[in-house]
């Protein structure tokens, strides 16, 4: 079954900071205080992976409003979400302005014309890689004190909080995040800025597939053990 909650935080930033490493020197958060009207939120944006071996990967955009409707005109607070497309819930492998390659499946590679074209009309949203360190960089230039916030993710289950802000499907078969696999229901974090847009900041780890099915399982995964 999916995540038991999702949802999206609006609020304001108020400070963030990098968690303390552990005793091999990993650390694993970049920690936002957010304030809100039910009082100040602690949300952990998870920029390393629980196992040594296991990679991180992001991306950096800049959206316009619009495309994140109904979200911002949601008021601050935090806001259930339903896990389908046109309700707000964000996926990063089906959400047209998220998406590498949305709607486009190839057998070969596309003649460079028509590969020109694509690129104009669906500009290509890479994942990059690379350390946590990396990825704790490409996201603090959005935190800026006093900014509109959106974090996007499941809600913690006591006290003001919010955890699992990044990808939340294409676990592999066998990890113990197979069961909170599903589609629509990605985390984000996301800050207004003074033109109106947002800038974007989208995380997963290497373990999570790219591909998934309809119930957010890696898509060529096997059923059973």
């Amino acid at each position: 079954m999916p995540l038991d909650s999702y949802g999206v935080l609006s609020g304001t930033l108020h400070r963030h900071f990098r968690d303390q490493p552990g005793p091999q020197g990993r650390w694993s958060h970049v920690t936002l205080e957010v304030d809100a009207p039910a009082g100040r939120y602690r949300c952990a944006v998870a920029v390393d992976g629980a196992q040594p071996a296991t990679g991180v990967q992001w991306k950096v955009l800049t959206l316009a409003a619009s495309i994140l409707d109904p979200v911002p005109a949601m008021g601050p607070g935090y806001h259930e979400l339903s896990a389908y497309s046109g309700s707000g819930a964000l996926d990063h492998l089906r959400h047209p302005a998220l998406a590498d390659r949305p709607g486009f499946l190839f057998v070969r590679r596309p003649p460079a014309w028509l590969q020109r074209l694509l690129d104009r009309l669906h500009p290509p949203h890479p994942w990059v890689a690379g350390t946590p360190l990396d990825a704790a960089a490409a996201l603090e230039p959005l935190l800026v004190p006093g900014r509109e916030i959106l974090l996007f993710g499941a809600p913690l289950g006591q006290g003001l909080g919010m955890h699992d802000i990044h990808q939340n499907q294409g676990a592999p078969h066998g990890s113990r995040w197979w069961p909170d696999n599903g589609p629509w229901q990605d985390g984000a974090t996301l800050t207004r800025r003074p033109d109106g847009q947002y800038d974007v900041f989208l995380s997963k780890f290497t373990t999570q597939a790219d591909q998934t099915d309809a119930e957010g399982h890696p898509a060529q995964s096997p059923e059973g053990p």
